[in-house]
């Protein structure tokens, strides 16, 4: 494991007339550069865990530790400049516009006016918004479009930490998807060390690098990588929180690339109907599929083969469904059970790398 950046020892909170903490000595790390996702049911301390790493709630004992310095060593307002924050509501404020809600932070820090535009110019563009968003306020912005600036907000002072409490919660599910892709496109350029809360646990094994599974007053029940959690939960808490379909949620985590793939009944669209119907007959296949060079082009029934024309004078059928070589391995099984058994896989433009078979998809899960 990398350095930590943020570090909880033995970490406990109890509120004023509370029978139970709402966290019980919790301690974990979170790597130097990685996203750790808090997940759990109401109740299980997520949000009061991240918001004593910012000081916004205190711990009542343990230790807390950000880049090596515990936090209650440092000024509550000074930690927090270090440390970007985001929540469902955004938070935004609505008096001002965009362009100032982003200079927030800078301005407490006492930037210089340029040095603030130009920063307010990056994020804008890192965050795919369009350069007149900046004069306008949050009330003529959409959800996702608020949530994209409350995220450019927190990074607006390059923060090296950044806490996210349920930040699209409040965003139907299609602009959710799209930001956590946004989000995991920014971490692999900006690589932040971040932790995010949610009550999703399918987001949070998109997202995460690393998933804590809280119960109920604050007690981490499992802490790993989201493959090593599905492929063995702790308890039956964590079997029973990870919900149906853990195998198709493992697979989603697996890249095609992992799979050796076969190279199946492919033929040259130069090659004679005779050269076909050997490497069919080779394969066991009923069919050949036509590459020009590595290029997938079709493919033909060898009934249909005539022995007097090269495979690439004949008329071919196109393929219905492939996948590209980028794709997880959920992604395939779709694509297979939707064909014959077996799927094509492709690099970008259609180049061929190989056929992945419904067998190879599940073996991958009892490695």
């Amino acid at each position: 494991m990398a350095d930590a950046m943020i570090r909880l020892e033995a970490v406990t909170k109890r509120f004023p007339g509370a029978a139970e903490p709402a966290v019980d000595h919790l301690s974990l790390e979170v790597p130097e550069g990685e996203l750790a996702v808090l997940v759990g049911p109401s109740g299980c301390g997520k949000t009061t865990t991240l918001k004593m790493i910012n000081r916004i709630v205190e711990p009542t004992e343990g230790h807390i530790m950000v880049g090596g310095r515990d936090v209650m060593d440092t000024e509550a307002h000074v930690l927090r400049r270090d440390i970007g924050y985001v929540i469902q509501q955004i938070g935004l404020f609505p008096h001002k516009t965009v362009g100032a809600n982003i200079a927030t932070v800078p301005r407490l820090l006492g930037w210089d006016k340029d040095r603030i535009r130009q920063r307010t110019d990056e994020l804008i563009e890192l965050m795919s918004l369009d350069a007149n968003m900046l004069s306008r306020y949050p009330s003529e912005l959409s959800g996702g479009q608020r949530q994209r600036v409350g995220v450019a907000r927190a990074l607006a002072a390059d923060p090296p930490v950044l806490l996210m409490d349920e930040p699209y919660g409040a965003v139907d599910p299609l602009v959710r998807g799209r930001l956590q892709e946004q989000l995991l496109a920014l971490q692999a350029d900006l690589h932040k060390t971040i932790v995010f809360v949610t009550h999703d646990i399918d987001e949070a094994i998109k997202l995460g690098d690393r998933i804590a599974i809280l119960n109920v007053g604050g007690v981490l029940e499992q802490y790993d990588t989201p493959e090593a959690i599905l492929r063995e939960p702790a308890n039956d808490f964590v079997a029973s929180f990870l919900g149906d379909e853990r195998g198709l949620k493992r697979l989603s985590l697996i890249p095609v690339t992992q799979v050796a793939l076969e190279r199946g009944p492919m033929v040259s669209a130069d090659a004679t109907g005779d050269e076909a119907k050997r490497v069919a007959q080779d394969t066991g296949d009923d069919w050949v599929g036509i590459l020009d060079g590595e290029r997938l082009r079709g493919w033909l029934w060898v009934a249909d083969l005539d022995p007097a024309k090269s495979v690439g004078e004949h008329d071919t059928h196109d393929f219905r469904i492939w996948i590209e070589n980028s794709a997880s391995l959920r992604t395939a099984l779709d694509a297979i059970v939707n064909t014959r058994g077996r799927v094509a896989v492709v690099y970008d433009d259609a180049v061929y790398r190989g056929l992945l078979r419904i067998d190879q998809v599940a073996a991958e899960l009892f490695t």
